[in-house]
C-alpha cells in the first residue's frame, strides 16, 4: 500500500506537469491521479474519449485501440488517463467491460468469470469495432488480466489476424501467487467475498494453473502480432513481477525502473503512471517513440 500511494502521488505530480505542458488546447483532461480515477461515478460509463462509434481511424493511426481492464476493475475506473490520452493523440479509442460473474453486473466482480469466456466477449467486441471503423486490425492495451486474457483470444479464437499490437500493463502472463490475488482483491470493496468461491478467473491466474499451462505451452506469442509488456518491480499483485514478461519474437519487455529508477508505481497505479502511458504511446507508434520524463523540475524559490 505504501508503494501504491507513493507511486500514485508521484505519477499525479509528474503526469499533471507533463500533461499541462503538452496537451493541445482542445484536448480532454488526462487524470493521472489513480486515486481519483478509481472514485468513478459509474462502472458502466465509458471513459473519456472512448466508444465514439462514429470515429474513423486516421492514416497516422490506422488501428483503433481497445482498452481491456483487469480483475475486479471496470473500464471506467481503469482508463481515466489512457483513454483521453490516446484520444488526444488522434486514436479512435474503445473500451469494454467483460467477465462479470454469471452476468451479474455487480460492481467489483467484473473480469472474474472464466477467462476463455471473457476472451470470447473480447472477440465479439473486436468484431464490432472493426465493422464500425472499417479497419482491418485493432491494437489492444490491457491491464493485469486484461493484458493476459487477449493472448487466449489471439491463440485459440482466431484473433491473431485481427490484432496488430498487444500492450500489457503488469499482465498476469505466467500467473501470480495466492497472496498476490488477495492483495488485489483488498483494493476493491466486496471482492474478497468472491475470491474463493465465485472467481474462476482468480484460480486460473494462480501460478501453475491448468489454464496458464495451456496458454503458455509451446510458443508464448503468435506470429504477426507485436507484443509490449510494461511492468514495475514494485508489483505486489503479479508476483514475482518478472512473471509478467513474455518470451518470443516481436516482444519488448520493459521494466519501469530501468527507465526511471525513482518511479514507485505498482500494480494498480500502472494505467495512471505517466511513464508507463508514454511507453504505451511508443508501443502503438514505434516510429515516433517518446522519452518518458523521469524527473519533475520545480521552480527555485528565492534563488
Amino acid at each position: 500500500m505504501r508503494h501504491r500511494l507513493l507511486g500514485l502521488a508521484v505519477c499525479a505530480l509528474l503526469g499533471l506537469a507533463v500533461g499541462a505542458a503538452t496537451a493541445p488546447a482542445a484536448s480532454l483532461p488526462v487524470l493521472y491521479n489513480g486515486l481519483l480515477g478509481y472514485a468513478h461515478v459509474s462502472p458502466t460509463a465509458s471513459p473519456p474519449g472512448a466508444n465514439d462509434w462514429s470515429c474513423r481511424p486516421s492514416a497516422a493511426h490506422p488501428h483503433p485501440v481497445i482498452l481491456v481492464h483487469g480483475t475486479f476493475a471496470d473500464m471506467s475506473d481503469s482508463w481515466q488517463a489512457l483513454s483521453p490520452l490516446l484520444h488526444n493523440n488522434g486514436y479512435c479509442v474503445f473500451a469494454l467491460n467483460y467477465g462479470s460473474y454469471a452476468g451479474s453486473g455487480l460492481i467489483g466482480v467484473d473480469a472474474t468469470g472464466d477467462i476463455a469466456v471473457s476472451a470470447g466477449q473480447l472477440s465479439s467486441f473486436v468484431n464490432r469495432v472493426l465493422a464500425s471503423t472499417g479497419s482491418d486490425q485493432v491494437d489492444l492495451v490491457g491491464h493485469s488480466q486484461g493484458g493476459m486474457m487477449p493472448r487466449y483470444y489471439l491463440r485459440f479464437l482466431g484473433g491473431a489476424s485481427k490484432v496488430h499490437t498487444l500492450v500489457g500493463l503488469a499482465p498476469s502472463n505466467h500467473g501470480t501467487t495466492l497472496e498476490g490475488l488477495f492483495t488485489l482483491a483488498s483494493y476493491f470493496p466486496g471482492a474478497n467475498a468472491f475470491l474463493g468461491l465465485l472467481c474462476p478467473a482468480c484460480e486460473q491466474q494462480s501460478a501453475g494453473s491448468a489454464f496458464l499451462q495451456k496458454l503458455n505451452a509451446g510458443a508464448e506469442t503468435v506470429p504477426g502480432v507485436n507484443y509490449t509488456v510494461i511492468e514495475s518491480a514494485n508489483d505486489e499483485v503479479v508476483t514475482p513481477y518478472t512473471s509478467a514478461f513474455l518470451n518470443g519474437p516481436a516482444v519488448n519487455n520493459i521494466r519501469l525502473q530501468s527507465q526511471c529508477p525513482l518511479d514507485q508505481g505498482e500494480h494498480l497505479s500502472m494505467p495512471y503512471d505517466h511513464i508507463a502511458d508514454a511507453d504505451v504511446l511508443s508501443a502503438l507508434d514505434p516510429s515516433h517513440p517518446l522519452s518518458p520524463a523521469c524527473t519533475l523540475v520545480l521552480p527555485v524559490i528565492g534563488g
